[in-house]
């Protein structure tokens, strides 16, 4: 299968070299080559790629800016980034706004097959210590939204609890026993530092937990 892929990247002569080494790989075909991305929205459109190849810093509208107005509309394309620099915000930033990975420039004559590859079956190419950023940034995310850590079980329970339901109902309507609805109680008032059902359901809607 041939896949189409549309590149972005401002400096003509890197450009015209990662054209050249496109055209010579009979998988993939370079359906168009731009120094900025400022109007991808229709190329996705009219060219309809298969992947995207895409610097980091670009005029007129960055890479980031860019990958971030393509996942607006676009969840699925692979967008593969071209970065000078392994470690730094930029690389993280693409990552989280939906890079699917990205490529050193220094390794783009040794690795892009192999990366493009990488993305096309689903892969994220990067480093250790981009990937170890991101693992951080999103278990921040996850204690932000869930400060107390409470399992998706314990978030029905204290929901129905909320609502004023019974242990006999609780139990009933998420089909568990009673002592699994006493040792989810147990363990919410532990997480939420309260002794009784009153402050549990107090703090629950006060803090949105419910």
């Amino acid at each position: 299968m041939v896949h189409s892929v549309l590149l972005y990247e401002d400096n003509p002569l890197l450009s015209e070299s990662i054209q050249s080494m496109l055209r010579l790989n009979q998988e993939l075909t370079l359906t168009g080559a731009f120094p900025n991305p400022v109007e991808i929205t229709s190329h996705l459109s009219s060219l309809t790629p298969d992947l995207l190849i895409m610097d980091i810093d670009m005029p007129g509208m960055t890479g980031i800016e860019a990958v971030t107005k393509v996942r607006s509309t676009n969840k699925e394309i692979p967008i593969l980034m071209l970065t000078v620099f392994d470690d730094n915000q930029h690389v993280f930033d693409a990552i989280c706004a939906g890079a699917s990975g990205y490529l050193l420039k220094k390794h783009i004559a040794t690795r892009l097959f192999s990366a493009i590859e990488k993305v096309l079956e689903g892969g994220a190419p990067m480093s250790p210590s981009i990937a170890r950023m991101v693992l951080a940034s999103m278990q921040q995310k996850a204690f932000v939204e869930n400060p107390y850590q409470l399992t998706p079980k314990e978030k029905q329970v204290l929901t129905s609890l909320s609502k004023g339901n019974s242990y006999k109902m609780i139990a009933a309507e998420h089909e568990i026993s009673l002592d699994t609805v006493r040792s989810h109680i147990r363990k919410i008032y532990e997480k939420l530092q309260v002794h009784s059902q009153t402050e549990a359901v107090r703090k629950a809607i006060n803090e949105r937990l419910v």
